[in-house]
């Protein structure tokens, strides 16, 4: 084959090779899992939160629902931190449609006229330093997000470590056996869990539960703590050593969050 016929070829194949992408732990046969991708932006000042805050609302939040992808989660942190963090949540039903609604979106006519004021802001009045991005495949156990009937009054974020891809995938396990169900039965309601395939720090598995507020939240944890199928499972040998560090982080419903 002669070059210029093989670069031609090879570029007619590019999307035909990205049609087929799959990910660890997931393939045709678990279509229905869903990819959660999990932004958290870092602001510059506080001051910057209201450009923020419109341009998810009145923009890409908006637009991902024109194009199918509903339930985002948006919050703020509980308690008050410098700098200022936003995380967004945003549950895709395929690989595929990570790939391809962002390139839909950012070819949008609703979306370039409702965002074309955030985008046109000068470098001396950026919203943010940097984000940073976590892709998640949500677990057998739980394959999509729960939505809830509505904003609950704090969440919790919470990140097991492995040390090492074992230790976590047994945790995984331990989740989709029956960690998940001790969960149910004590009042623990996960919004979403999934193990983190992108991202820093790898490798670890994430989740989200939700509260009325901090009191109800110690009060269930203090259950879960003293369940007998709990103290039970925790001293399996085939779970033993499974996480490493429990990084937790608070986080608040902003007033657009869809879950």
């Amino acid at each position: 084959m002669k070059r210029r016929e093989f670069i031609k070829s090879s570029v007619i194949g590019a999307p035909v090779v990205a049609s087929g992408l799959t990910l660890p732990g997931f393939s045709n046969q678990s279509a229905e899992k869903e990819i959660i991708e999990l932004r958290e932006y870092v602001l510059v000042s506080s001051g910057m939160q209201t450009n923020l805050d419109s341009y998810l609302n009145e923009a890409l939040i908006p637009a991902f629902n024109k194009y199918g992808i509903r339930h985002i989660g948006a919050f703020s942190e509980y308690g008050n931190f410098e700098p200022v963090k936003i995380y967004l949540l945003i549950p895709y039903p395929s690989v595929n449609a990570y790939f391809e609604i962002p390139n839909l979106i950012r070819k949008d006519e609703n979306y370039l006229k409702a965002s074309s004021d955030y985008h046109n802001l000068p470098p001396d009045q950026k919203v943010y330093d940097r984000y940073n991005a976590d892709l998640l495949v949500a677990f057998d156990g739980m394959p999509k997000l729960v939505a809830g009937s509505g904003p609950a009054g704090l969440y919790e974020l919470r990140t097991y470590e492995g040390y090492s891809e074992d230790a976590v995938q047994r945790k995984v396990r331990m989740f989709n056996v029956v960690e998940l169900d001790i969960f149910k039965k004590v009042g623990l309601n996960p919004i979403f869990i999934g193990e983190v395939v992108a991202g820093k720090n790898l490798p670890f598995l994430t989740y989200m539960v939700s509260f009325a507020d901090m009191e109800e939240r110690d009060r269930i944890w203090g259950v879960f703590r003293a369940d007998s199928d709990w103290n039970r499972v925790r001293l399996d040998p085939q779970y033993a050593n499974t996480v490493s560090r429990t990084i937790k982080k608070f986080l608040l419903p902003l007033p657009y969050t869809q879950i």
